[in-house]
């Protein structure tokens, strides 16, 4: 068992190594999509506070994308804000 985890470490070394030109493009995409999911994240809070829903459900989706930024954010664009512009305002 020493044997093989020795032999795991030695080959992620190797490909650590030899991988160096290919881990820039890789962390390229990385920053890329951290950014498209900020971006989105971003823009699903405007859309949020900006929308025609009451407040209390502003308050829900806001709660929802700041755990699940990702979930959160993405079932606002096809759920809530479809749902928040077909249903009228009360106060």
């Amino acid at each position: 068992m020493k044997g093989m985890m020795r032999m795991s470490r030695e080959r992620l070394i190797v490909i650590a190594a030899d991988g160096q030109y290919v881990g820039l493009p890789l962390a390229v995409v990385v920053v890329l999509l951290i950014l498209a999911a900020a971006g989105l994240y971003i823009s699903a809070l405007i859309s949020i506070i900006t929308s025609p829903a009451g407040k209390g459900m502003k308050f829900v989706w806001i709660v929802f994308a700041f755990i699940a930024p990702f979930i959160g954010s993405a079932l606002w664009f096809f759920v809530g804000r479809r749902h928040a512009r077909s249903t009228p305002v009360t106060f």
